[in-house]
């Protein structure tokens, strides 16, 4: 196993278990903003570099795909419980509160979505990382169109 695959062995646990005790931690709204925004800005910025890959921007490299993948995936479960009550603004819009029904079904979506994208990149097979990803990415832009301000 690779030094970095241990390293998140070993935290996703940790990450998993803090999570839900997040929201009781945030002291003001802001911090609950900042922390959604934070985990999203990350999971962009992985999310970009698999988009290179598959739009032929940048070299196929498994490892790095796999990787990235992965950070997606596990980012994936952690911005849910700073759309708290109370937590409202930044580039939410007021559905996330008022159908809140509606923005949990795309965000389970999402996640499922993302976590075949990671099944995908792990087995390193290009055409499935394409799919996965096309997949992966209008569940974003379904979310992101209802529920996130332009």
């Amino acid at each position: 196993m690779k030094l970095k695959h241990l390293v998140l062995a070993t935290l996703l646990p940790t990450l998993l278990a803090s999570a839900g005790f997040a929201y009781a931690q945030f002291k003001k709204p802001e911090d609950a903003i900042k922390y959604r925004q934070n985990v999203f800005n990350v999971m962009a910025t992985s999310f970009g570099k698999i988009g290179a890959v598959v739009k032929g921007e940048a070299p196929f490299n498994k490892e790095e795909v796999a990787k990235n993948a992965a950070v997606v995936a596990m980012l994936s479960t952690l911005p849910w419980q700073a759309f708290g009550p109370g937590t409202e603004g930044g580039n939410a819009l007021p559905g996330v509160w008022s159908d809140n029904a509606k923005f949990k079904a795309a965000g389970e979506k999402m996640q499922l979505a993302v976590a075949n994208l990671n099944t995908a990149a792990q087995s390193g097979d290009q055409e499935a990382i394409k799919k996965a990803f096309g997949a992966a990415g209008a569940t974003c832009k379904g979310c992101h169109d209802d529920f996130k301000k332009k």
